[in-house]
C-alpha cells in the first residue's frame, strides 16, 4: 500500500472490513423470515460508510498534523545557507513528508561538513597568521635587544640593525594591509572605482616598473603585438594590482634568463587575459589550494623572497568583485599560466 494514494487506502480498508463483517453476519446469522441476502447487503453498506466516516476523521486528524510537519519541516531546511534542490511532491503524503526529512537530513550532513571544513581552515588561517607575525617579532625584538646591550654605541652595527628592524616593520604592516584589503573585499566594504581603460597602457605601465627586478634575473617581459588600445571595464588601480602581483610572482619564482609572456584574447564580451612563465611550474596536488591564503607551495623559499602569502588570494578576491573568473594550469618543469578575464568597455 506504500504507493497508493491516502484516498484510496481508506475505500481498499474500508472496503475489506465491510466485507469481513458481510461475511461474519452471513455466517453466524440463521436462516429465518428476514431475507438474508437483504440483510447482508444492509450490513455490508452500514458497515462500509461507518468504516469509511471512522477513517476519514482519522485520516482527517492525523494528516493534519502531518501537513503541519511538512511546512514546518521544509521552512527548517529552506532557512539552510545552502538549501538542495525543491523537491516535486507526489499525491502521498508520507511520501512527501519522508522526502522533506531526509532532504533536511541530506543538507544538515552538508553543512556539518562545511563547519568542519571551515573550522579546519579557520585553525590553519589563525596559525598561520600567528606564524607571519611572530616571525618579524621576533626579529624586531631581537635587534632592540641586541642595541640595548651595548649596540647602540656601536656604529658598525647600530644603523644596520635600525634598518633591519625597519624592514621588518614595513613587513608586519604589508601583511597587515594585505589581511584589511582581503576582509573588505569579503565584506563588500572596499567599493571598486569601476572606469573605462587602455589594457595595453596598463600593461606597458606595470611592464615598466617590473623590467628592472627581471632583468637582475634575466628574465625578458614580453607584451602583446596591439598597436591600438584595447578598452576594459573595470577598477584600474585594482586590476593594475592584480597584473603587479602575477608577474612579480613570475620574476620571484621563475628560471633565471627565463621568459614572462603577457597576452590577450578576445572572448566574446570579455577580454581573456594570459599571463605565462617557462619556469619551475607547480605540482598538481598545490593548484587547487593555490589561492587559499597563506598559503605556499615552497614555504621557505616564499619567505626568503619576502611575500606574504596574501598576493593571490587577493587577485581572486579582485577578480571575483569583478564578477570575473581566474584560473591556473601548471606543469612541473614546463611553467605556470595564470589567466583572468575583463569585460569589454
Amino acid at each position: 500500500m506504500k504507493n497508493f494514494s491516502p484516498k484510496f487506502s481508506l475505500l481498499l480498508i474500508a472496503f475489506v472490513v465491510s466485507a469481513c463483517t458481510t461475511l461474519v453476519v452471513y455466517l453466524i446469522f440463521p436462516e429465518g423470515p428476514v431475507d438474508k441476502a437483504l440483510l447482508v447487503t444492509i450490513c455490508f453498506i452500514a458497515s462500509f460508510i461507518s468504516t469509511l466516516l471512522l477513517l476519514f476523521f482519522v485520516q482527517l486528524l492525523v494528516f493534519r498534523k502531518l501537513d503541519h510537519l511538512l511546512i514546518t519541516v521544509k521552512e527548517f531546511r529552506l532557512q539552510s545557507d545552502k538549501p538542495g534542490i525543491e523537491l516535486k511532491y507526489k499525491k502521498n503524503e508520507i511520501d512527501n513528508l519522508e522526502a522533506e526529512i531526509l532532504a533536511w537530513a541530506d543538507d544538515r550532513k552538508n553543512e556539518i561538513e562545511r563547519m568542519k571544513k571551515l573550522e579546519v581552515y579557520r585553525k590553519e588561517f589563525l596559525g598561520n597568521v600567528s606564524h607571519e607575525l611572530k616571525t618579524p617579532i621576533f626579529n624586531i625584538q631581537g635587534y632592540v635587544l641586541t642595541l640595548l646591550d651595548g649596540g647602540l654605541e656601536d656604529p658598525s652595527i647600530n644603523r644596520n640593525y635600525l634598518i633591519r628592524a625597519e624592514k621588518s616593520v614595513d613587513r608586519m604592516i604589508t601583511i597587515i594591509d594585505d589581511l584589511e584589503a582581503i576582509s573588505q573585499l569579503e565584506t563588500g566594504e572596499l567599493q571598486l572605482d569601476p572606469e573605462r581603460f587602455d589594457l595595453i597602457a596598463l600593461f606597458k605601465d606595470v611592464v615598466d616598473a617590473q623590467e628592472m627586478k627581471a632583468t637582475e634575473r634575466g628574465i625578458v617581459l614580453t607584451m602583446p603585438n596591439e598597436t591600438k588600445p584595447v578598452y576594459v571595464h573595470g577598477d584600474r588601480f585594482r586590476i593594475r594590482q592584480v597584473l603587479v602581483n602575477l608577474i612579480v610572482n613570475s620574476v620571484k619564482y621563475g628560471k633565471p634568463n627565463g621568459t614572462t609572456k603577457i597576452r590577450i584574447y578576445n572572448a566574446g564580451d570579455n577580454i581573456s587575459v594570459e599571463i605565462s612563465d617557462n619556469g619551475i611550474g607547480i605540482a598538481k596536488e598545490h593548484l587547487p589550494r593555490l589561492f587559499e591564503r597563506f598559503y605556499r607551495v615552497d614555504k621557505s623559499r616564499s619567505r626568503e623572497q619576502g611575500g606574504t602569502g596574501l598576493g593571490l588570494a587577493i587577485v581572486k578576491h579582485i577578480i571575483e568583485a569583478h564578477n570575473q573568473t581566474i584560473s591556473v594550469m601548471s606543469t612541473q618543469g614546463v611553467g605556470t599560466v595564470f589567466s583572468f578575464t575583463l569585460k569589454k568597455a
